[in-house]
């Protein structure tokens, strides 16, 4: 079976390994959405990973949901993460975006005149967010119309073309933690009595809707999509998760994307479901660590496994893989927004 050294061919892009850089908000980000040139010097400083996947961005304005990220919503937004691809390429790496719309984690604040943010149901998250001005009570958000959702989908699709025009090699699809697709796929989030609510097959229809148009916009070998059921994030239940997701799997097998991303996190085993229904490459995250990382690919449950944390205080984390090297430990202070401190700063081991 193979290691996390042996090559992987994904899409079109052949991996040199199978440790994949997991996609971690780092809220580096301009007010307007645009990635700054210390962005491109982090990520080129991990680019020898298989491959690279970005901090997640939202797709158009009203998708944002969290004060320092990026998006891939305008021309500004392509220019600037043009810098970030061409810096990562030209180290050798292989970078996709990861593209996401916060759906009711979105805040007034964030959304274009203050606009109401949108979800499935007009259900609000327990709890509150932060803000420019302090943390806040999530707002209860408005319900699409059946009528927009098909628009909403095609937001992505842009983002997605978006993401080839600014150097990317393909993108993954947010479908986990909380966010708006995830949103759809949860019963105790998705009350809809129309067809995008009630049965498991309707829940997933928004899902494989923006599947479909993502395809469509960039080709099918360029689009990965993540999941993580039952995470404890952002008030996920999932309560039929045992439905959801082989449902899910195996409608995304069928579409023969590039792979699926599954990260366990919650009280469902993800990657022994999911698996065996997905026939196309299977991406393992959350919770690995080079031995098990090893023993999973071993073991034949993962094509590649992706690793989150470890990335952050180790730029070069596939040299102390190879070497031993201890791993150092990230400042948990600076790993949310500031300046260069604690994101591009932590040196390679002596």
């Amino acid at each position: 079976m193979p290691g996390l050294f042996d090559p992987l061919r994904v899409g079109a892009l052949e991996l040199p390994n199978r440790i994949v850089m997991a996609p971690m908000t780092r809220s580096r980000a301009e007010a307007d959405g645009s990635v700054p040139q210390m962005v491109a010097d982090y990520y080129a400083q991990r680019a020898d990973a298989g491959l690279i996947v970005s901090e997640a961005i939202y797709v158009s304005a009203m998708a944002k949901g969290y004060i320092r990220t990026p998006g891939l919503a305008d021309a500004n937004h392509v220019a600037a993460w043009r810098r970030v691809t061409d810096a990562v390429h030209a180290k050798g790496g292989r970078m996709f975006a990861q593209l996401f719309h916060t759906g009711r984690v979105a805040m007034p604040d964030f959304l274009p005149g203050g606009a109401q943010p949108v979800a499935p149901s007009a259900i609000a998250i327990n709890g509150k967010t932060w803000t420019d001005s302090g943390q806040k009570e999530h707002v209860v958000p408005r319900a699409l119309e059946e009528s927009e959702i098909p628009a909403t989908a095609a937001e992505f699709a842009a983002a997605a073309r978006r993401a080839l025009e600014a150097g990317f090699d393909g993108v993954e699809i947010h479908a986990a933690s909380g966010y708006l697709i995830h949103q759809f796929l949860d019963a105790s989030i998705n009350t809809r009595t129309d067809s995008f609510g009630g049965s498991v097959e309707n829940r997933a229809r928004f899902l494989l809707m923006v599947v479909d148009r993502v395809s469509e916009a960039v080709g099918r070998e360029r689009v990965g999509l993540k999941v993580s059921p039952r995470i404890k994030f952002n008030d996920v239940q999932d309560p039929d998760a045992e439905a959801v997701y082989p449902y899910v799997a195996e409608q995304l097998s069928a579409r023969a994307i590039a792979y699926l991303h599954g990260a366990q996190q919650g009280g469902y085993d993800t990657h022994a479901q999911l698996r065996p229904r997905f026939k196309g490459l299977y991406f393992a995250g959350a919770g690995f660590d080079q031995a098990k990382g090893e023993a999973m690919l071993a073991a034949g449950g993962a094509d590649a496994i992706v690793f989150g944390t470890p990335y952050i205080a180790n730029p070069d984390l596939i040299g102390r893989f190879r070497s031993g090297a201890a791993l150092a430990q990230a400042d948990k202070a600076t790993i949310y927004g500031g300046g260069a401190k604690g994101y591009v700063d932590y040196p390679a081991a002596s």
